[in-house]
């Protein structure tokens, strides 16, 4: 099974891919954002990455991957940050396409927004010695200040398509995190975390793909403006 990680990222981007050239969506056309977008969230991410594994924060089996190291992580790690991103941005703008004007009210907007701002500063203040915890809940922080201020018209409709993009992520993640193989394909240590779980998921998952997402989809929206 060392392929599985390699499996689950092809995939997760090769259906995604084909669709991309489909005449209503023609999702191609963000590619040159969705690169300048992908680069700098990697330049957030892959650091993060690489020193989260090296001080034993969370880690990788070996028997799950091909056995190719780039700076600490697995080639597959890398790939993760490429075509999990691709497919979630893409089914973003396709949801965009298939249900046009689903979003939500602005003032239900800032209400959920500040409602999960304060959230994040109390498990911030409660959690700080817990470094998954507090790095990831700190980051959704700023990231959501960030976007709220630069690009406030995003998060009427991300709110809802990211819960869409929660069904595909339980299944990838819950895999990953060990839901229906023998082992798990990437470790926690729980001292760093909550140690609490939806299924095999820990929870801080969740936000961490919530900022993953929202950092690649809000940069490529700008960059392909910017590129029009």
């Amino acid at each position: 099974m060392n392929y599985l990680y390699l499996m689950l990222n092809i995939g997760s981007f090769a259906i995604p891919f084909l669709f991309s050239f489909h005449p209503k969506l023609k999702f191609y056309t963000y590619w040159k954002g969705f690169i300048i977008a992908t680069v700098l969230t990697m330049l957030i991410f892959i650091p993060w990455d690489i020193i989260f594994t090296i001080n034993g924060i969370w880690g990788f089996n070996e028997s799950y991957f091909l056995g190719n190291y780039l700076f600490s992580l697995p080639i597959e790690e890398w790939l993760f940050f490429i075509c999990i991103p691709y497919a979630c941005v893409f089914t973003h703008y396709a949801l965009l396409q298939l249900f046009p004007g689903k979003e939500l009210d602005q003032r239900h907007v800032n209400t959920i927004t500040h409602t999960i701002m304060a959230i994040l500063v109390l498990l911030c203040f409660l959690y700080y010695d817990k470094w998954y915890t507090f790095i990831n809940f700190l980051y959704a922080l700023i990231l959501l200040m960030v976007v709220k201020t630069l690009w406030p018209a995003l998060l009427k409709s991300y709110y809802l398509t990211f819960l869409v993009m929660l069904i595909p992520f339980f299944i990838v993640n819950g895999i990953l995190t060990g839901s229906a193989i023998e082992n798990e394909v990437v470790w926690y240590n729980n001292d760093e975390n909550l140690n609490f779980r939806i299924f095999t998921i820990p929870v801080e998952d969740i936000v961490y793909a919530f900022t993953l997402i929202l950092t690649n989809l809000s940069l490529t929206q700008y960059f392909y403006k910017k590129l029009k």
